[in-house]
């Protein structure tokens, strides 16, 4: 991995081999500091390019204003260069108005912590196990053999997916990501999503019938001004509690166990109750950031900083930026386990703010937690593999060695 000395003009940020070529941290400093607004312009795409906001008060601004920049024609580089989202105005995170409020309120029911304690208790003797098989196999994969499997099947419990059903479930989820690898097109993920979103019609259908308490009842039961939604708003929506739910807190998890290993300090004030488990998991959010930036488009002509982005165009939040911004963190290239405040944008900010923010904390924290209980100290065993792409940011496998206490 080369250390990043090109000008902003020379960085190509919608390509996913960028991330893996460059250090991220020194690149981002550099943007912030010669071209905080930045234009960058892009070849075959249907936009001839899109803005780069990389400073933590510039990228708060967009988040938090809802009136002047839309959601509803992509909200990652992926849709946004192609010109829109196909679920544009039926998924809640490419919805906004008073659709996007409605839908929001609807899906709070089925978030809220009162109703997830049931689903979070799970969430923790999962990690438990996990953690516990992994050290008595001693040798094993952290992302593949534990990580992967907390989220997915939290998401199971909360979606009201089948025992049966899981395994495919998780196959099927696992292919929709595979455009994650370099060597894989994307032609099976298609096939994939497709299947994922006739699976949830199906459920949907059997839940109108046999309501039960989980998301997907809530949506095929819910009626908006006397109306029920849409298959398409019922499958979209649960596609996307599957996807948003599976990338942050995966990624964290692995992510978090790689910079355990790297920095063995901040793993003695975990394990020795130094610092809280609560602020390490907002560390290892900042850290790790592990959807890198998100998106919008500009409905009216807005200034940022000094530069006028115009009526339509293309603007790029990059949260990996903003949580390492000098002006606004305390010695951000510093892992710090204690870092009290910690004000991260790693779950987005303002109404597109993440649903699944306090499942993804509590299981971030049950796996640090299961680590701080088990595990006395651990080392690679192999390199770790990136992740190719340009949203999400982690390891897809992580061979470890663990130790128990003794």
């Amino acid at each position: 991995m080369a250390v990043a000395t090109q000008p902003p003009g020379a960085v190509d940020l919608s390509d996913p081999q960028t991330f893996l070529d460059h250090e991220l941290v020194p690149m981002w400093q550099r943007f912030r500091r010669e071209s905080p607004v930045h234009w960058h312009a892009v070849e075959g795409w249907k936009v001839p390019g899109f803005w780069v906001l990389s400073r933590y008060d510039d990228v708060m601004s967009v988040y938090r204003d809802n009136k002047r920049f839309t959601s509803e024609r992509g909200n990652v580089l992926a849709t946004l260069l192609e010109g829109g989202d196909s679920a544009a105005g039926k998924m809640l995170a490419v919805t906004d108005g008073r659709r996007h409020r409605e839908l929001r309120n609807l899906l709070l029911k089925a978030f809220a912590p009162r109703v997830l304690e049931r689903v979070v208790e799970g969430v923790r003797r999962r990690a438990d196990r996990l953690v516990r098989q992994g050290l008595e196999r001693g040798d094993c994969d952290f992302a593949q053999d534990i990580a992967e499997h907390i989220p997915m099947a939290t998401i199971a419990d909360l979606l009201g997916v089948p025992a049966s059903d899981r395994d495919y479930l998780l196959s099927l989820t696992k292919q929709a990501l595979s455009a994650e690898e370099a060597d894989q097109s994307g032609d099976e993920a298609l096939v994939a999503r497709q299947e994922l979103l006739l699976y949830f019609a199906d459920l949907a259908e059997d839940r109108r019938e046999n309501p039960e308490s989980d998301v997907v009842s809530v949506l095929a039961t819910a009626t908006i001004d006397g109306e029920p939604l849409t298959e398409q708003e019922i499958v979209f929506n649960c596609y996307s509690v599957i996807i948003g739910g599976d990338e942050t807190s995966r990624l964290s998890m692995i992510g978090g166990m790689h910079e355990l290993m790297e920095h063995p300090e901040q793993w003695r004030r975990l394990s020795s109750g130094e610092v809280s488990v609560d602020s390490a998991v907002e560390e290892v959010l900042r850290w790790v950031t592990p959807a890198m930036h998100f998106g919008r488009r500009a409905l009216t002509d807005v200034e940022i900083g000094g530069t006028t982005i115009r009526a339509d165009d293309v603007v790029t939040l990059w949260n990996t930026s903003a949580n390492h911004d000098e002006e606004i963190f305390d010695d951000p290239g510093t892992f710090d386990l204690g870092r009290t405040p910690n004000k991260h944008v790693s779950f987005g900010y303002g109404p597109h703010f993440c649903l699944g923010a306090y499942l993804g904390r509590a299981e971030i924290h049950a796996m640090l937690t299961a680590l701080r209980t088990h595990v006395s100290e651990a080392a690679p065993t192999g390199p770790a593999k990136p992740i190719h792409s340009n949203f999400l940011r982690g390891y897809s496998s992580l061979p470890v060695s663990m130790r128990p206490h003794r």
